[in-house]
């Protein structure tokens, strides 16, 4: 199989695919003429890796869950560590992103969005600015 017909059935881009022959991930085999040949365990190792990815595991995670994955020894208790870790991140990105949302409501709120120049929105992010300079030149 070449790479335009695994892009289309594993759902990622072919430069995707490309990427992750040239760190290791898959291996498809090489013809004489040095074309990629790829076979159903290459577009299957490419779909997983695609919704890997899609739950944010990062490139040392789906590696990891590879390895496991293709080890029949393998625990669950080990696959499930390693899930636990990425859902604490998209936890903690959830609670960073609600106050983000939270003080830009609030920003947006106090704005009287009018003719008048005076703005919250500009004045807490040039407040913002001024706090990181003090900072800097206390440092």
């Amino acid at each position: 199989m070449n790479i335009g017909d695994v892009a289309e059935r594993s759902g990622l881009p072919a430069k995707t695919i490309r990427y992750y022959e040239d760190i290791g991930l898959v291996k498809p085999l090489r013809s004489a003429n040095g074309y990629r040949s790829f076979r159903d365990r290459d577009v299957h190792k490419l779909a997983f890796l695609g919704r890997a990815r899609a739950l944010g595991f990062s490139i040392e995670n789906c590696r990891n869950l590879l390895k496991l994955y293709e080890d029949d020894d393998r625990t669950s208790s080990e696959v499930k560590q390693i899930a636990e870790v990425q859902l604490d991140r998209i936890d903690r990105k959830i609670a960073e992103l609600t106050e983000m949302r939270a003080t830009l409501a609030h920003l947006v709120d106090a704005c009287a969005g009018d003719h008048r120049p005076d703005c919250p929105i500009l004045a807490d992010l040039a407040a913002k600015e001024e706090e990181i300079a003090l900072l800097n030149e206390a440092g």
